[in-house]
């Protein structure tokens, strides 16, 4: 179980085509602050329908896509 999973849940859950979410939106959803890990766990996303897109470090959020 990847300590992401919650994340990636409420992500499918969501079933928008593309949306941003904040790294403290994040940290709220998935209990756990994001750090350097996510760039691994990220690929785990695909499992789920989505893709991670782009990750700013300026404006502190991350782009999730639907997968078609």
């Amino acid at each position: 179980m990847s300590k992401y999973n919650a994340l990636w849940e409420y992500v499918k859950k969501t079933g928008k085509q593309s949306f941003l979410l904040t790294f403290e939106e994040i940290q709220k959803i998935a209990g756990i602050a994001i750090d350097h890990s996510f760039l691994k766990y990220k690929k785990e996303l695909t499992d789920y329908g989505y893709r991670v897109g782009k990750i700013s470090m300026k404006e502190q959020t991350v782009s999730f896509h639907k997968v078609d």
